[in-house]
């Protein structure tokens, strides 16, 4: 008999809640610069596309291979202080981005003891503008570079963590409940940075979106411990979180898992593991890509500037909090169709890879109205999400829970590669289509550029399942690492 939310007790979802406002914070701080750069930043320190795709291409790599080692480090640290030396280190990070002005006025003008505003009177007296780009996009790497290897121990240490509260059956739900806070940063982004911005600077913004990751962690010392140790969970509560774990050890074979340390190299020798990271560099990107060049899509197809891009962004990542159903629908299967999880999750996922096709009708779509594509994306946006919630969830499925921060590190390695391959190829197409004023498929311009993304990232998906699904086909969980 499955026992009611009531009898068994909802402290997991107290963490699931904090997970979430974690991963809010988490895509706050990383959305400032794409709501900046544009309007505030670009003209300061007179970057192109090009600087941008270059700071979001690096930032992508530090990312990926901070993740690598993010995840072992996690696993190393365990989930407490491990999420607590990620936060802490990207919030850190976040703040940097705001004294890049005034980093760059005192290496070129040799004066450092300048506020905010001083620093740009003292920028706009250099004539020198090759300068100030190398310097200003140098100091802001560096900054990314803070921001990605903290930002990298987010969905490992998440992972995890979902791992030792639900039991599979409820993974899915759970992470795309946490995951929604990556939908629900990238929505308040649009209608709180920009005005911050305009009110006391682009510094400001940084600062104070920064912020709000040190006041999670004051929670998280309090909040969190493992549930077998948390006075705040119930016995019957652990026995239901822990419900895999009795039902596995019924079975003929079982061997219980040890604590021994996992060897990154023996991560690569299982298909599970391909799978899942071959599945993230297909599709990561596209994530990616929607949340660093929409604004300036926007701004460059359109003509709209960061305020009056607000509220369609506004609904477009409103759109995307549809993602809860996929972390609902592998549930449903599981419960009312008899599948296993991973069966489940795989057919959950093949439904979420076909919505993506609608990209390929965006561009064309936007000369009637700049809502269609707006929509569109939003609906590709969603996708994602339930794609994301139901591919971080198959590690768990398939791997013992010491090795998956692991693991989940090894497929944001590849995720990052695949990101970073699409955000330096858009910055470069989009200067090139620009410049060139090229001509493809009827569009012509930067338009043309767009749409040649927009049609890669519509295909990525159902590209990604069938190569996942041809190395794993079937349930396969791994009991020898």
């Amino acid at each position: 008999m499955t026992q009611t939310n009531k009898s068994v007790g909802n402290y997991r979802w107290t963490i699931c809640a904090m997970l979430f406002f974690a991963t809010t914070i988490n895509y706050l701080d990383r959305q400032v610069l794409s709501l900046t750069w544009s309007d505030f930043i670009a003209p300061e320190f007179h970057w192109t596309n090009n600087d941008y795709g270059n700071i979001t291409a690096l930032f992508s790599i530090f990312y990926a291979v901070s993740l690598l080692f993010a995840g072992k480090f996690v696993d190393w640290m365990d989930t407490k202080k491990g999420f607590l030396w990620a936060i802490g280190i990207w919030s850190l990070g976040a703040c940097l981005h705001a004294f890049c002005g005034i980093a760059t006025a005192g290496i070129i003008t040799g004066n450092w003891f300048v506020g905010f505003e001083g620093a740009k009177e003292a920028i706009s007296t250099v004539e020198d503008t090759a300068l100030i780009i190398n310097v200003s996009v140098t100091l802001f790497i560096f900054a990314r570079f803070v921001l990605a290897v903290g930002e990298a121990g987010n969905f490992p240490a998440a992972i995890k963590t979902t791992a030792e509260y639900f039991p599979k059956k409820d993974r899915a739900f759970s992470t795309s409940i946490f995951n929604a806070g990556a939908t629900v940063g990238a929505l308040a982004a649009p209608i709180t940075i920009p005005f911050i911005a305009e009110s006391f600077g682009w510094e400001m913004a940084f600062i104070i979106i920064g912020a709000l990751g040190f006041i999670w962690m004051g929670f998280w010392i309090f909040i969190y411990e493992k549930p077998e140790k948390h006075k705040r969970v119930s016995t019957s509560e652990l026995e239901y979180i822990q419900q895999d774990i009795l039902a596995d050890s019924k079975m003929e074979g079982y061997v219980a898992e040890t604590a021994t340390k996992v060897s990154l190299v023996d991560c690569f020798k299982y298909k599970q593991t391909w799978a899942f990271a071959f599945g993230k560099f297909m599709t990561d990107g596209v994530w990616w890509f929607f949340l660093f060049w929409t604004p300036a899509y926007l701004s460059s197809v359109y003509g709209m500037d960061s305020t009056q891009a607000a509220f369609p962004l506004f609904v477009l990542y409103m759109i995307t909090l549809l993602s809860i159903i996929g972390g609902w629908l592998p549930t449903y299967f599981v419960d009312k169709k008899g599948m296993n999880p991973y069966e489940g999750r795989m057919k959950a996922m093949l439904i979420f890879a076909f919505f993506p096709l609608l990209a390929l009708v965006a561009q064309p779509l936007g000369h009637i109205s700049y809502w269609l594509p707006v929509i569109i994306i939003g609906i590709a946006g969603a996708a994602h999400q339930a794609w994301s919630a139901n591919i971080f969830t198959t590690v768990g499925d398939m791997f013992p829970k010491k090795a998956i921060a692991t693991i989940t590190g090894i497929g944001g390695l590849a995720g990052g590669i695949g990101s970073t391959v699409i955000n330096k190829g858009s910055g470069m197409l989009f200067d090139y289509s620009k410049e060139s004023n090229m001509l493809f498929m009827g569009f012509e311009g930067i338009e043309a550029g767009y749409f040649i993304i927009f049609s890669i990232c519509a295909v990525c998906y159902l590209i990604g399942w069938s190569v996942m699904k041809s190395l794993v086909p079937k349930y396969a969980p791994i009991t020898d690492l």
